[in-house]
């Protein structure tokens, strides 16, 4: 008879992590705003109209018009997804020089302080 000995991992309780864990609602609610952010539509199984499907216009010029489609498109679907975030501004910016899209939106959370998040694509 063999046997055959398993090693056993063991991982650190202060590693590093890939998700970091949020406590508060404004830390959750900011996460599920750049999620919707990252994520294209008919990536999540049982939401295929879920996602902003800004990636897929990461390869394309970028010009006037995609800036303002990305723009309108955030504008319009962000405020149905999230309907206790109150959207304040939304500025996209293109930055020609290093081909990427600079994305800064300000909200605020029933009317609280505002927030904001920014995102390099």
């Amino acid at each position: 008879v063999q046997t055959c000995a398993l090693p056993i991992f063991s991982i650190p309780f202060n590693a590093p992590q890939v998700f970091t864990q949020t406590y508060t609602t404004q830390d959750q609610i900011k996460s599920n705003i750049i999620n919707y952010i990252l994520t294209d539509k008919g990536e999540r199984i049982f939401d295929p109209t879920f996602g902003s499907n800004i990636r897929k216009s990461l390869f394309e010029n970028i010009t006037e018009d995609l800036i303002l489609n990305i723009e309108d498109t955030l504008n319009s679907e962000l405020s149905s997804y999230f309907s206790n975030v109150s959207f304040k501004n939304t500025e996209i910016v293109g930055d020609y020089d290093n081909n990427a899209i600079l994305i800064k939106i300000e909200y605020s959370i029933y009317n609280g302080p505002t927030n904001e998040i920014n995102i390099t694509l």
